[in-house]
Order: C-alpha cells, then sequence, then structure tokens
C-alpha cells in the first residue's frame, strides 16, 4: 500500500500522517520544509522536498503510488486563487490521467457541488471535474466550516468580539479539521471503494454564528457576541490589506455563494463526525486566548 499526502504538517494532514503511521502504513509526504515535521513522524515516512505548486515536482514525487490525498495549498489571499488551485493539481491531474496513480481523495469543501459562484470554493469544484474526467478513482470530500478559522480571530476574540458577513439566522455546518483527518486516514486504507464518491464532513452540528458566539462565552470563560458586517465592508477591509480584486473576491464568495446552497449531502451516520465545537475551543482556543 503506498499512500502519498500532501501538506502534511497542517491540521488535516498531520492527523492523517498519525493514524496511517499507527496504521503501520509508511506515507510518503511532499513537504516544503521536512524541518517542519516532528522528528519522530521525520523518520518513520518518505519525505519528498519540494513546492506543490510544481507541476513537475508533484508528478514525479507522486509517481508508482496507489493513492495521492490532496489538498489545495493555495491561500486565499492569492492573485487569481480560483485559476491558480486549478493550475497547482495539474500535476496531480495529469498523474491520474495517465494511470501513474489509481486513486485520489481530495480536500474538498460543502459549496463545491454549485460548480460556480462560490468564489475561491470554485477552484476545488473545477480540481473535481478535472480529476472525475480522468478515470481513477475519486473521493470528493465535501468539508464544512473548520473550527480552526477561529484560530485567525484570536485577537478580536480576546476583545469579546465575533465578526462574520454571515447573517445571523443562517445555520452551517462546522467541523474539526481532525475529525477530517480521521475520516480521510480510514478512506485511504480503505481498498474496496471505487469510482467517484462525494462524502460530505459535516460535523456534529449546524451552527448559526449567535450560537457560536454562545458557545464560545462558555467554553472561553469570556462574554463574546457576534458582530455582522456587510460584504462590502469585508472588500473595504481586504482591499486596505492590499489584497488584489481576485483574492477580495474570491474570500466574498465563499461566504455569498453559499447563502443558497442545498449541500448535496444531508447530515446523517457517513456525514456526522463528533467533535463538538465547545469541547474544541476549551480545548485548543482558550489556551490561545490566554497566551
Amino acid at each position: 500500500m503506498s499512500i502519498v499526502v500532501t501538506t502534511p504538517t497542517g491540521h488535516v494532514g498531520s492527523r492523517v500522517v498519525r493514524l496511517l503511521l499507527q496504521a503501520g502504513v509508511r506515507p510518503r509526504v511532499l513537504v516544503r520544509d521536512p524541518a517542519r515535521l516532528s522528528p519522530d513522524v521525520r523518520e518513520r515516512v518518505e519525505a519528498r522536498q519540494g513546492d506543490l505548486t510544481d507541476a513537475a515536482f508533484v508528478r514525479e514525487a507522486i509517481a508508482g503510488a496507489r493513492t495521492v490525498f490532496w489538498v489545495d495549498p493555495t491561500p486565499h489571499a492569492s492573485a487569481n486563487p480560483i485559476e491558480t488551485s486549478q493550475r497547482t493539481a495539474a500535476g496531480l491531474v495529469d498523474a491520474a490521467r495517465a494511470g501513474d496513480i489509481a486513486r485520489v481523495v481530495l480536500l474538498s469543501s460543502v459549496g463545491a457541488e454549485k460548480r460556480h459562484g462560490v468564489g475561491h470554493i470554485d477552484g476545488l469544484a473545477g480540481i473535481e471535474r478535472r480529476l472525475d474526467a480522468t478515470g481513477a478513482d475519486v473521493l470528493h470530500l465535501r468539508c464544512a466550516y473548520f473550527f480552526t478559522n477561529l484560530l485567525l480571530s484570536v485577537e478580536e476574540l480576546a476583545t469579546g468580539v465575533l465578526t462574520t458577513s454571515v447573517g445571523p439566522g443562517v445555520a452551517m455546518p462546522w467541523v474539526d479539521p481532525r475529525d477530517i483527518g480521521d475520516v480521510v486516514a480510514a478512506r485511504l486504507v480503505n481498498e474496496d471503494w471505487h469510482g467517484r464518491i462525494v462524502q460530505a464532513v459535516h460535523g456534529p452540528e449546524d451552527l448559526t454564528f449567535p450560537r457560536v458566539a454562545e458557545i464560545l462565552t462558555g467554553a472561553l470563560g469570556r462574554a463574546v457576541r457576534p458582530r455582522t458586517v456587510g460584504e462590502e465592508d469585508v472588500r473595504a477591509e481586504l482591499r486596505a490589506a492590499g489584497l488584489p480584486d481576485s483574492a477580495v473576491e474570491g474570500i466574498v464568495g465563499m461566504t455569498a455563494g453559499q447563502r443558497d446552497l442545498v449541500v448535496e449531502q444531508r447530515r446523517d451516520v457517513l456525514t456526522t463526525t463528533p467533535t463538538h465545537l465547545a469541547g474544541w475551543a476549551y480545548t485548543h482556543l482558550r489556551p490561545a486566548l490566554e497566551r
């Protein structure tokens, strides 16, 4: 069993690598800086050093593997993020089309089912379409909003505010990336699935931002109130930070494009994962605030 893991130091990838090692699999990991791997992990994996945006490196590094776990490394702040995401995946798509790899597990997103009009998520939709056309076995994991996105708001949360452009009545699925890693690892070691599969990863429950603020208030031991801003406010802030318009629209579109979304898969035993936001926030977000 030969498995390649991309972004092995990320929230999801690091969990996947550890679970594969515990399952007795020595994965091949594609990493820009092997020093970012912990020493105990580094000595147990096959590390290939390179840049995932280099299609030639990706094609060479994954050749001969049976299964690849692909995480798009394109930052939301990149210029032309949709095009960049699809271009970055070119080496993977070419390898799948040529038969150099047999299976791909793609970390996709809720919203990719719309195919268009969901900001940077459109890039993932494009990768899904291209992989579907290769003839390889492909699993698209349509993942919910990451708990870890809250770590980007630590400074603001310290003031008791949680800002969002999502309307207060909009409930959306939230998920712990570690739970996504559990699903990924289980699928990577399972040799029985074939064809094109879509599996949502919805987390344990759908949450509005006012409900998130209530949960954080309890978990963090400090009052947190939601603050809703308009899309133009978000655009102005992102432009003031120096982001190009293509990146701004890619970020704004991810929220705006999901307002009328009807998810392709409902919540059930396959799409629901166990970790609740309160426990995660107490374990991870509270220490970050205390620091």
